[in-house]
């Protein structure tokens, strides 16, 4: 007999259906609630609420675990490419070696731009910022591209696929380029995924741009760990916008949008504020830390914690020994980097913040990261939108592959103005 809970109301019984994972996560099914009781139920901002039933990612928070399709990140982070993870949250499984050959290359062939896409950047002003541009630009991608694609095989979905990741990323090398003034830079067929991005966003006509194996993977962990995160602000938008039947290129800018906001995707962003807070007031690690204990202060410290993960983010960890091995080897010169290791330090040796399971999250190593490269700061959010991409196609995916999928239509509970009458312009 299936599991139920209890509902008791105006003194009658209603039992509800209690869902189980496979990992063991528990939920009582509501769907039926109001039809039976007349009742819906609140939850501001969805915080205890399942909105889907995924088979894409796994997260406990409790402790600190982050499976994408039942595979754990440390073993993604440790053997696979980005390459190989988009293929594993977006097909299913991780690819045999033809499978992984053949979406390479279809990556390869789909990374440049219509030449009248081109046209597209010169129309931005000078001062756009890159998330306009880069959802813009993949909303403009479905009259370039989406007539060539028939999303009725899986090839045809593959195609897609492929296409929207490579074009994602010479968009967003391709904005910047257009921001500063420098001529766009193709792609080249020789270079793997991340090593790609970064020939496109730095090389120049006169100076070609060569990377180095430390700072190509600390690129390539950023966004593996950023592929996915469950149904966080702009995923549960793409999910949203596909249950509306809109084709992936729409559904994908949406979360392009939803990312933007400073509360979701531009966390890493405000470390690196902190840090640049720290170093003009002239203080030292220790005497932040010390304001950020002192509450009437209002100094927070940026990087710290997680919604989700009460205990460590696994992200972080992976990303933190990425970004030790780029330092090191790049030996550069920038004081905020100074800085950020003395904040980290000066936090994990104080009890005051392990009492209160704030440790290092992935933004603080990610902003880390995306300075030293070189990467500036308005850039930040589109390399979350680059490794964020192949998680939205897979969560649009099944969306879309779900046959009993209805559009997603929250209740609220109105409590504005109860029924007044209308009144004349000459009698308000």
């Amino acid at each position: 007999m299936s599991e139920t809970a209890n509902l008791i109301f105006d003194g009658q019984s209603y039992e509800l259906p209690i869902v189980t994972g496979t990992e063991g996560e528990r939920a009582i099914d509501i769907s039926r609630l109001r039809g039976a009781t007349g009742l819906i139920t609140l939850d501001d901002g969805y915080a205890n609420t399942g909105s889907c039933r995924s088979a894409i990612t796994f997260i406990d928070g409790e402790r600190g675990i982050l499976r994408y399709r039942g595979v754990p990140i440390e073993d993604l982070a440790a053997r696979s490419s980005f390459i190989e993870t988009a293929e594993l949250l977006i097909f299913g499984q991780l690819p045999d070696d033809e499978e992984r050959a053949e979406f390479r290359s279809l990556l390869t062939e789909n990374s440049w731009l219509h030449r009248d896409m081109r046209k597209h950047f010169d129309a931005f002003p000078k001062n756009a910022h890159p998330m306009s541009i880069l959802s813009a630009m993949i909303s403009a991608l479905q009259s370039h591209d989406l007539p060539e694609h028939h999303f009725t095989d899986a090839m045809g979905f593959r195609e897609a696929a492929a296409n929207l990741i490579a074009k994602t990323r010479t968009i967003a090398a391709a904005s910047y380029k257009s921001h500063i003034g420098q001529p766009i830079v193709y792609p080249r067929y020789d270079l793997p995924y991340a090593e790609n991005f970064l020939h496109m966003m730095f090389t120049q006509p006169y100076r070609d741009y060569e990377t180095t194996p430390e700072v190509a993977h600390a690129l390539n962990m950023f966004l593996v760990l950023h592929a996915d995160h469950e149904q966080n602000c702009s995923t549960s938008t793409v999910r949203m916008v596909a249950s509306g039947g809109a084709n992936m290129y729409a559904s994908v800018s949406a979360g392009v949008n939803a990312l933007w906001g400073p509360l979701h995707g531009g966390a890493n962003m405000a470390v690196i504020e902190m840090l640049e807070q720290i170093r003009d007031g002239s203080l030292s690690a220790q005497q932040y830390i010390d304001r950020v204990k002192d509450k009437k202060s209002g100094a927070k410290l940026m990087g710290f914690g997680h919604r989700v993960y009460r205990n460590f983010d696994p992200r972080a960890t992976i990303l933190k020994s990425a970004a030790d091995s780029m330092l090191d080897s790049m030996h550069i010169t920038d004081p905020l980097l100074d800085i950020a290791r003395e904040v980290e330090q000066a936090a994990l040796a104080d009890d005051y913040f392990a009492s209160r399971r704030l440790y290092p999250n992935v933004d603080f190593y990610s902003g880390i990261i995306l300075r030293a490269i070189g990467i500036p700061m308005d850039m930040f959010t589109v390399m979350f939108a680059i490794g964020r991409t192949p998680g939205w196609i897979a969560q649009w995916k099944e969306v879309t592959d779900n046959p009993g999928q209805r559009i997603y239509r929250p209740r609220q509970v109105y409590v504005g103005e109860p029924q007044r009458e209308w009144k004349a312009r000459e009698d308000r």
